[in-house]
């Protein structure tokens, strides 16, 4: 079956892959975090109702790439769970609030959010997934930081829900796609309708830095992902301070990084770039 990369199966978006484990992943409801939180509005307003901005500077060329690499998160339950369909102008109030806090120096640091909520999914037990979690589980090490990202967005947030409910998993999504569209990557359509949990995942389940290689692989073949998504997944790197380029710019710079470095048998050059967000998004 063929999957559209962040959306429903019915969407008619033409970036697509088929991830192995889609059936079973769609198959089983969410049970994370205990009893979700459904995040409910049918409300629209007039003041969003403008079209979505353009804000893409990458190339056609490579395009399918770049939005299979910031879609993949997207892709883990917790989305589309239950969804309801929000109108357009439920959607744009989101957007247009989320842009006013948001900026491309808080981009990176937005995307590893969105990473640390929705990396948490197990395969196996059907638990973690982009539920919301995060928002308790901010004393873990591995999510050092990211408090700073849920208090830009927590303005954004109350300033919906004067207008409507929304989940935080849902803020979180929405959050994500406009990081990677402010920063000159794809525009991401994002639906809405995550559930959130009331408690935290699972500890344990994000990417270890000290991981090699073969732990990598068999840590997101967890999660559902094969090798080559790992690959792609990791493009994200692109964003941040740590020596991808430029910082505040979503294009495929890190992948040309890998392919001008020397390779060698022991994998170090494999560890140093291909880990999890903590290390090179900050």
């Amino acid at each position: 079956m063929r999957i559209s990369v962040g959306f429903e199966p019915r969407t008619t978006n033409p970036f697509f892959f088929e991830p192995k484990q889609w059936r079973k992943i769609k198959s089983h409801p969410s049970n994370s975090g205990g009893k979700p939180i459904r995040a409910l509005s049918t409300t629209t307003t007039k003041e969003y109702n403008g079209g979505t901005r353009d804000r893409s500077s990458v190339s056609s060329h490579g395009r399918r790439g770049l939005l299979l690499m910031a879609s993949l998160p997207l892709l883990l339950p917790g989305f589309n769970v239950n969804a309801e369909e929000l109108s357009d102008g439920g959607i744009l109030i989101i957007k247009e609030e989320v842009r006013k806090v948001l900026s491309k120096a808080k981009a990176a640091g937005v995307l590893r959010l969105v990473f640390h909520d929705a990396g948490t999914f197990d395969l196996e037990d059907n638990s973690g997934g982009m539920n919301g979690s995060i928002i308790y589980e901010l004393e873990r090490p591995e999510n050092a930081g990211l408090s700073k990202s849920i208090k830009v967005l927590e303005r954004a947030k109350l300033e919906v829900e004067k207008v409507q409910q929304v989940s935080w998993a849902d803020m979180i999504a929405m959050a994500g796609a406009e990081a990677v569209s402010l920063c000159g990557g794809p525009q991401i359509p994002v639906r809405l309708g995550r559930l959130d949990a009331r408690v935290p995942d699972p500890e344990g389940k994000l990417p270890l830095e000290s991981l090699d290689a073969s732990e990598l692989k068999k840590c997101f073949l967890k999660k559902g992902f094969s090798t080559q998504e790992l690959v792609v997944l990791s493009g994200a790197h692109t964003l941040g301070g740590k020596g991808f380029g430029n910082p505040n710019t979503f294009d495929n710079i890190y992948f040309k990084i890998l392919l001008e470095k020397p390779w060698t048998t022991s994998g170090k050059l494999f560890n140093k770039c291909v880990v999890h967000t903590s290390l090179y998004i900050t």
